[in-house]
Formats: C-alpha cells, sequence, structure tokens
C-alpha cells in the first residue's frame, strides 16, 4: 500500500498544548473511522509552524480526502518512493 507524507502548514503548531493536540487527532481519528480502513495514519511530526503527517492509502486522493472532511489543511501531498535509514549504508 502506498505511504504518503502531507505538509500542513498550521502557524503556531509548535505551540499548541496536549489538549490542542489531542482534540486534532480525535478529529482526524474519528474522520479516518467514517472512511473505513483502506486510509491509515501513521503517525505525525509537529515542528514550529507545520505538522508533518505519515499516512498509508490507495492514493493521493483518499489523503485529500480525509484532509477536506476533516478541515484540516493539506497542502502538499508527497508520495513515498523509497525508505532510507542508517542501514541503509550497508552492503
Amino acid at each position: 500500500m502506498p505511504k504518503y507524507v502531507i505538509e500542513r502548514e498550521i502557524p503556531g503548531a509548535g505551540k499548541l498544548s496536549p489538549k490542542e493536540l489531542q482534540a486534532i487527532s480525535q478529529k482526524s481519528c474519528g474522520v479516518l473511522n467514517q472512511m473505513g480502513p483502506q486510509i491509515q495514519w501513521v503517525h505525525s511530526y509537529v515542528t514550529a509552524d507545520k505538522i508533518y503527517c505519515v499516512y498509508v492509502a490507495p492514493n493521493e486522493e483518499l489523503v485529500r480526502e480525509h484532509a477536506r472532511r476533516g478541515g484540516f489543511p493539506a497542502n502538499r501531498v508527497s508520495a513515498v518512493k523509497s525508505v532510507i535509514d542508517p542501514t541503509t549504508s550497508e552492503a
């Protein structure tokens, strides 16, 4: 199943409280439950003014539909082509 990285521009994201992050997460999970098992949220990274989310879905349109239904920005959706880590350097 394809994996996507979603870049969400949210000014002040890094200053969101644990309660606010919980509310965002609950909203996202609620939308995902309505959409069915073909789209899954893996995890997200919160930076100063953006949230980067990793999702597994059959296509980009389903990722964008989740954003529309949840009222979340999806400023950039990028398909993951490869994953590398320190073990990639080993022969």
